[in-house]
């Protein structure tokens, strides 16, 4: 019998699974492969079923042979290892970037001789209910709060941009890329105060109340299904801060960034050019715990942001600081710099890691911006935040093309620079 393989990366199997397994059949005997969690998460979405269940789900199959673990979402090892004389797959990966994996199946096979059979699509309005109930339920504050804590198992870095409405929203859900063979996407979102505010013309010195925040936060939650991480600046008073960390865990947000100043705030990339004063140990510990007492959920996370590189206190300082925050609850620490070289952000880490093996570390890499992602998770660090290269992108843009309006008295000069409308409405999705 001839071997002919297909994938799944799917929480639910709908008729057009089905209508693949019964083109397979026509050519053999039918091994289906099972994405894991990890590659799902790389090029797909976050799956609402976890790997094992996804593997009984397959398993209950009519008519396949064997069930296979795919590690990855090009199928290399599954063509070496299993040989296949066919790979079959809907016909949606002839465009787009799911034409790469496509690409490299076709040089695979032409090795020695298999075959691809790109079977029609299937997208009919029953197929559209499922998959629209599944990102539903994948933007339900239970699931969407705890995908954090998920994520920072699952990565070996979680990649986090800035976004401060619907649209920059639907630009961190949908944008994957494909390079070198590799598929990658961003796993969570940051809601900026700076941009944020910035968006609504305010000064960052939160002017901009948590009632006007959370609107921001509704808005990308609507349309999305990523975690996100809230920029809570210092959090306010205490008794303010726990009805923040209670409306946040209900709305679905999975973290909160607090950090150790006081007073009215200052940007920390200012460091000590302006004055800016640095809470003391034992009330930042305070608000963290109060902060931790009002959950009612294990999935929400309060991170500390120690400020001492930036107002040059010293490495010592930051880590007794961080010993205390995660002693008082926090989940997470948050260590800044805003020197180009990122040394000291990596000694601090490969200092912190020497004690604590555990507790995440999230960077921020604004000023110190050539070092990579893999470099910084040989460090230790969990989470890396692109905390406001959208809105800084996004402004000399928009500025030029008003000029240029001006200048020239009409559009036409900037229309090779504009994206199509229509591209733009193609993202944003209708029921």
């Amino acid at each position: 019998m001839k071997k002919v393989y297909t994938c799944f990366c799917t929480d639910v199997i709908h008729e057009g699974h089905l209508n693949i397994i019964a083109e397979a059949k026509k050519y053999g005997e039918v091994y289906v492969g099972v994405l894991t969690d990890e590659a799902m998460i790389r090029f797909n979405r976050f799956p609402v079923l976890n790997f094992e269940e996804r593997l009984k789900l397959v398993k209950k199959i009519k008519g396949v042979k064997e069930v296979l673990v795919q590690d990855d979402i090009m199928y290399d090892k599954v063509v070496e290892k299993l040989h296949p004389d066919y790979i079959v797959h809907g016909d949606n990966w002839k465009s787009g970037y799911m034409k790469a994996v496509r690409d490299n199946v076709e040089k695979l096979l032409s090795a020695y001789g298999g075959t691809i059979v790109d079977v029609p699509y299937t997208y009919n309005e029953n197929v559209k209910r499922i998959d629209a109930q599944m990102k539903e339920k994948l933007a339900m504050p239970e699931y969407r709060r705890k995908r954090l804590r998920q994520l920072i198992k699952l990565r070996p870095i979680v990649k986090t941009l800035e976004v401060h409405s619907g649209l920059t929203g639907l630009i961190a859900e949908k944008t994957i890329v494909e390079h070198n063979g590799e598929f990658d996407q961003f796993d969570a979102m940051w809601v900026s105060s700076l941009c944020d505010s910035t968006a609504k013309g305010k000064p960052d010195i939160e002017l901009v109340d948590m009632t006007s925040r959370f609107r921001t936060i509704d808005d990308v939650m609507e349309v999305t299904t990523k975690p996100i991480i809230f920029d809570g600046d210092t959090g306010g008073l205490t008794e303010h801060f726990v009805y923040t960390v209670r409306s946040l865990e209900r709305m679905g947000v999975s973290a909160v960034i607090i950090e150790d100043k006081t007073g009215l705030k200052k940007n920390s990339l200012f460091g000590t050019e302006v004055e800016q004063t640095q809470d003391t140990i034992e009330h930042f510990c305070e608000k963290i715990s109060a902060g931790k007492k009002v959950q009612l959920t294990d999935d929400f996370m309060i991170v500390a942001r120690i400020e001492s590189l930036i107002l040059e206190r010293g490495m010592e300082d930051a880590l007794t600081r961080a010993r205390a925050y995660v002693k008082a609850g926090a989940d997470g620490i948050m260590i800044h710099s805003r020197k180009k070289d990122p040394a000291e952000i990596l000694e601090f880490c490969d200092k912190f890691r020497e004690e604590n093996k555990d507790t995440p570390i999230v960077v921020v890499p604004s000023s110190f911006n050539t070092i990579t992602e893999a470099e910084l998770a040989a460090h230790g660090v969990n989470i890396v935040i692109y905390a406001n290269q959208l809105t800084r992108s996004a402004f000399p843009a928009m500025e030029e093309t008003a000029k240029d309006i001006l200048k020239y008295h009409r559009a036409k000069e900037v229309d090779s620079r504009l994206m199509p409308i229509k591209d733009i409405i193609s993202l944003i999705e209708e029921l």
